[in-house]
């Protein structure tokens, strides 16, 4: 096991359960969950085998750990970036960038990946989790229907078909000028259909306007 300076042993711990989840992520991103185990997260992270089970039991719990690390760190960096912003579109957008550009670093399992790691318990402690992102969307949705920036809507359904086109259009790291250049395109790009999908308009200088009158209702659902 490779010497942590810390000064003291709670301190060694988080770091290597830091360094853990770091190799974690690293090996899930460039491979996928298929066939990864926990030999390869600790030759990765340069630990021993052994160590990582003082940390994790097994695969499922680590997976489960490292997706709620994941969202945690996620969720404080939205809400400081939401906090700077006051019109409910642009919060929408403020969002749906920051959902891209994070999809893009990190590759979470989908849930059928999940499923095949994690016991139904742990599956549905999971998603409660990894759901208050949801809240989030349905919170910014909301405001914006209440006065008048989108169109009425089920915002249970308008969340989920936010995050399906996000799920779809999300690329990985550009790692060159010229791939960072594309990302930033694809990301306007995207901002801008979601945006505009949800009923959203806009002035000749793209800034946000409200509806001039009400807009039928983007559901059927009741």
């Amino acid at each position: 096991m490779p010497k942590i300076q810390a000064a003291t042993n709670a301190e060694q711990r988080e770091h290597t359960k830091h360094a853990i989840l770091e190799s974690f992520g690293q090996l899930l991103y460039q491979q996928g969950l298929t066939g990864l185990t926990m030999t390869h997260v600790a030759r990765n992270a340069g630990i021993g085998r052994t160590a990582v089970y003082n940390y994790f039991a097994d695969m499922g719990e680590l997976l489960i750990a490292f997706t709620m690390d994941e969202t945690d760190r996620f969720m404080r960096e939205l809400h400081a970036e939401l906090a700077l912003v006051e019109n409910p579109v642009d919060k929408l957008g403020v969002y749906v960038r920051a959902q891209l550009d994070d999809l893009s670093r990190r590759h979470i399992p989908p849930g059928p990946a999940m499923r095949t790691v994690l016991s139904p318990e742990d599956f549905q402690k999971l998603g409660a989790h990894v759901g208050s992102l949801r809240l989030v969307l349905i919170d910014i949705l909301r405001e914006a229907v209440a006065d008048g920036w989108l169109p009425d809507g089920d915002l249970p359904e308008m969340g989920r078909l936010v995050h399906g086109s996000l799920a779809s259009t999300a690329d990985r790291e550009a790692n060159s000028e010229e791939d960072r250049a594309a990302h930033e395109r694809h990301v306007r790009a995207t901002v801008t259909f979601i945006l505009r999908g949800l009923g959203a308009r806009f002035d000749d200088e793209g800034s946000p306007v409200r509806l001039s009158e009400p807009a039928p209702a983007l559901s059927l659902a009741s």
